[in-house]
């Protein structure tokens, strides 16, 4: 199974984190996110909830099926 990709389509990174305002994500996520493997974006979506946390962002919300 892949992993989906976290983009909620608001693409703007904020200058002190460096983490993506919509997906908490770097630049470099971002970019490499299609040349990862599903350990690395297994990783990378793990460390999200945390990212959302530390910039006092509520949870995210559910994906809709």
């Amino acid at each position: 199974m892949t992993t989906p990709s976290p983009c909620v389509a608001v693409c703007v990174l904020d200058p002190s984190t460096g983490w993506c305002k919509g997906c908490y994500r770097t630049i470099g996520e971002i970019a490499g996110w299609l040349q990862m493997s599903e350990a690395e974006r297994r990783a990378v979506v793990a460390a999200l909830a945390g990212r959302r946390a530390a910039a006092g962002a509520k949870p995210a919300a559910p994906a809709a099926d």
